[in-house]
């Protein structure tokens, strides 16, 4: 194992890191919003293939990361040589033109720093220690200096270079400044950034990628000579996505980058270097990214993900033959065994799981051929990297370093998660058998729970490349009963929308449904999930898309689910809210400004266009649950679905599929779709991302109203709650006040009660349980759960809602101000219908007062 020598060099940086014990971002000193995208896109990603490739001087050799290790490896050959093995992930090589050095980047200590490793002797060299996140680090044609890129100032993506000499860094220099552009943007910071650069074959100029001036993607294409402050001219303009990564070729006259333009999948293209025309050369429903010419001027090295998981790849320049460089054999540094892992359900037969793999080290391990996912979110108690986890069909064979293994295995929310502990020797192998344990759930002889993720992204420009088949395996090892992958816009690309139908996915199983639906993006009014669409994609997609053709506050979301509606689909507002809003303070209501949350929701509910809400999703579920019962509140019957909003084939995300899930109560028997949506829609469900629960009121089901004489009524109710971790409240909420708090187990994993509570209005009450606190291997922002409503209805009266109506007319009327200050009508009569729209759902709240 090489030897770590610690050379440092300080970059000006200081950064505000998370309480210790807390749940925190990774990497949270990066000041830009919608951090799960470029950590995906840009940084660097733990894959079990290769992720990133540099050629040798010889054009015959490559070194490249792979399982977050470097490697070389010779064309021709199967045998892959490790040339790092930690403490961190490592990533990004690049070589110096002599061949003696190649510089990298490694994830560890919350930072990404840059590396050293000599291949003369093998010991590496850190070559900065600030907490910052350093990335794409480039040799000049000289191998003097190295161009990378640096979040050291102010936390955002600029370009610095350095000199280098003997495994050190000097002089370090910011090249591009820090500007604030005047563009409105949505999914990127209002400062420019400046990211990939690339060297000219003179060593003089530098080409990178910038969003200066542009709103939407990651920028266009610039040149700009190697100098602090120089002027920098932009050569070519598409929209791109953080996987750009231009190149020069060799001959100076010729870029390389990779493109979706006019597709949904990344390809290899070439510019000429001054700009001009583009074309691509290769086609193909997959991502073809990260290009390096070969110093001869022959070849391209790219990664691909054509078979699901990441691959290296040659391409020669003439000809366009593809050969792909498969590392068959693995010569590692350290001792190694073989970890072979079954996992079996009750009856003894293999089943499909989850299962994450920690080495003494720290580090994730997976099999080779399987695709290794990340939490964007973890405790730093608790471990030093964030849970990585691998989807097995019941069966895992691991190469891993010899010591003490750490097994976990889960399978989703019905089965008790299992952790192991085994001793793997150095050039044994260790078999683990696992049989899991379901929960103690109460049943029904003439019903059954099925579970859901109504909000699912099959692929959004991930590392991986999904399919049906794959996203099934998902759904199966995560114990989901249905999955809807609503397939939207990235930007200008709709990745999935080759997968359209109103059919059942070809792929599903008696046990298992796959649908295809779809989430209209706007960017002011909110995002929908539109399930069990008949008839048609609705297109363009999205709306209120500043500067484009799109850019109209028209068509609502009203209008949308209307359209919906008439191919019999359902409609439901997703990931609604990360914070209450205020209709008195909140400025998000008023300027009309790009907002990722449900801003149209009351007007929709009111006016009837709603069939569910994601109470759990991708935002705060107790934020979301303080409109949601001021919404009850008013009267309206309005049903809890779930959606975790996993971007399926990303290698960093949120969760996995399932991560929040709705579960609705079906007849006993075969899986049938129409039942399982007319129960979403009735209201006989629960969302959950841990713990399972059931409730009644009065002998009412979940979803049912009571009804109830005049006066104070005792009225009995059941709960139960059974859980995979502990929790720390179950309650029974009416009217949005807390009537009851239950007590649990010792364990805090179940309870089972029979009571009664007063009540003497009109309204609603549920049953929810959560945790002030995440908990593993929950990867959320802690364990919570919800019923839907029972209703109640107490002498036929209407339920008191005169301060919760009073809310909702500020809100609107904060969205009329938005509406009349709006510039990007249309036509006038857009905007006379959204008034007219604004004044209905008013007016029906006024009613409540």
């Amino acid at each position: 194992m090489p030897t770590r020598y610690r050379l440092l060099l300080s970059l000006t940086f200081f950064a505000s890191l998370p309480a210790f014990s807390q749940l925190a971002p990774v990497l949270g000193q990066i000041d830009l919003p919608h951090r799960y995208y470029y950590r995906e896109m840009y940084l660097p990603q733990l894959t079990t293939g290769p992720s990133s490739a540099a050629w040798l001087p010889d054009s015959q050799t490559l070194v490249f990361s792979m399982a977050g290790s470097l490697w070389e490896q010779k064309l021709g050959s199967e045998v892959a040589q490790q040339l790092t093995a930690g403490p961190g992930y490592d990533y990004q090589p690049d070589c110096s033109p002599d061949g003696r050095w190649v510089v990298f980047d490694s994830y560890n200590h919350d930072a990404i720093e840059l590396w050293a490793l000599n291949l003369e002797n093998r010991q590496t060299y850190q070559l900065t220690r600030a907490g910052a996140v350093n990335v794409d680090p480039r040799f000049s044609p000289d191998g003097k200096h190295v161009a990378f890129v640096s979040t050291a100032y102010h936390g955002r993506f600029h370009i610095f270079t350095a000199d280098f000499n003997g495994g050190a860094l000097a002089n370090v220099q910011r090249l591009t400044g820090e500007t604030r552009g005047d563009v409105p943007r949505f999914y990127y910071s209002q400062f420019d950034h400046e990211i990939s650069p690339a060297w000219s074959p003179d060593g003089t100029e530098l080409l990178f990628v910038s969003n200066r001036g542009h709103i939407y993607g990651t920028g266009g294409f610039w040149r700009m000579k190697a100098e602090p402050g120089a002027e920098a001219h932009e050569i070519h303009y598409e929209e791109t996505a953080w996987k750009a990564r231009p190149e020069f070729s060799p001959d100076g006259k010729r870029i390389v980058y990779a493109s979706y333009l006019g597709g949904q999948w990344h390809q290899l293209w070439l510019m000429p270097s001054q700009g001009g025309d583009v074309f691509p050369i290769f086609y193909g429903d997959f991502d073809n990214t990260n290009p390096r010419w070969s110093p001869d001027g022959s070849k391209i090295a790219f990664i691909s993900n054509r078979g699901g998981n990441t691959s290296l790849w040659i391409q020669e320049v003439v000809g366009g033959v593809h050969t792909q460089l498969a590392s068959k054999q693995r010569c590692f540094l350290g001792s190694r065994g073989v970890l072979t892992i079954r996992v079996l359900d009750s009856s003894g037969h293999p089943t499909p799981a989850r299962i994450f793999l920690t080495g003494e080290d720290g580090r994730a391990y997976a099999p080779a051929e399987a695709w290794m996912q990340a939490a964007d979110n973890f405790v730093r108690a608790e471990r030093p990297f964030e849970e990585h986890y691998f989807h097995t069909a019941g069966k895992a064979e691991v190469s891993v370093p010899a010591g003490q293994i750490t097994v976990e295995i889960m399978k989703g929310l019905e089965y008790a998660v299992e952790r192991k502990q085994v001793q793997v020797p150095a050039g044994q192998r260790v078999s683990l058998s696992i049989r899991l344990k379901r929960l103690d759930i109460p049943a029904d002889p003439d019903s059954r729970w099925a579970s859901a993720d109504l909000h699912v992204h099959m692929n959004y420009g991930g590392a991986y490349r999904n399919t049906p088949a794959h996203l099934l395996e998902q759904e199966e090892a995560e114990d989901l009963s249905l999955v809807e992958n609503l397939i939207v816009n990235k930007e200008q690309r709709i990745p999935d929308i080759a997968y359209f139908s109103p059919k059942l996915d070809p792929v599903s199983t008696r046990d298992h449904f796959l649908f295809h639906g779809q989430e209209y993006h706007t960017s002011y009014w909110g995002h929908l999930g539109l399930l069990n669409l008949t008839r048609n994609y609705l297109l363009p997609g999205y709306a209120t898309y500043g500067n484009t053709a799109a850019a109209s506050l028209f068509p609502t979301n009203a209008t949308v689910a209307d359209l919906a509606h008439q191919q019999q689909g359902l409609v439901g507002y997703v990931h609604p809210f990360d914070f209450v809003p205020d209709p008195v303070k909140d400025p998000t209501l008023t300027h009309g400004e790009p907002q990722d949350v449900a801003l149209e929701l009351p007007v929709d509910v009111a006016l009837g266009k709603v069939d569910y809400i994601e109470a759990l999703g991708f935002s705060d579920h107790k934020a979301t649950a303080n409109v949601w019962y001021r919404l009850l509140n008013c009267g309206f019957h309005l049903p809890t679905g779930a959606g975790s909003d996993t971007m399926a084939n990303y290698a960093s995300l949120r969760g996995p599929v399932g991560l929040t899930r709705v579960y609705a109560r079906i007849p006993s028997g075969t899986l049938d779709i129409t039942a399982w949506l007319d129960s979403l829609k009735q209201g006989h469900t629960f969302a959950t991302n841990g713990p399972l629960l059931g409730f009644t009121l009065g002998g009412k089901e979940i979803g049912d109203e009571v009804k109830l004489p005049a006066g104070e009524n005792k009225v009995k109710f059941t709960a139960w709650m059974r859980s995979i971790v502990p929790v720390d409240h179950l309650e029974v909420v009416c009217n949005g006040e807390v009537v009851r708090a239950l007590k649990l187990s010792g364990d805090r994993e179940s309870a089972n009660i029979e009571d009664a509570i007063p009540i003497s209005h009109s309204g609603w009450c549920l049953l929810r349980a959560g945790s002030d606190n995440p908990e593993h291997p929950i990867l959320d922002l802690y364990p919570y759960a919800t019923t839907s409503p029972i209703y109640v209805s107490v002498a036929g009266s209407t339920p008191k809602a005169a301060e919760d109506a009073a809310y909702f007319i500020a809100w609107i009327g904060r969205l009329e101000e938005a509406v009349k200050a709006n510039r990007d009508w249309n036509t006038e009569a857009e905007k006379t219908a959204v008034l007219r729209m604004l004044d209905e759902a008013r007016e029906i709240y006024r009613k409540l007062q």
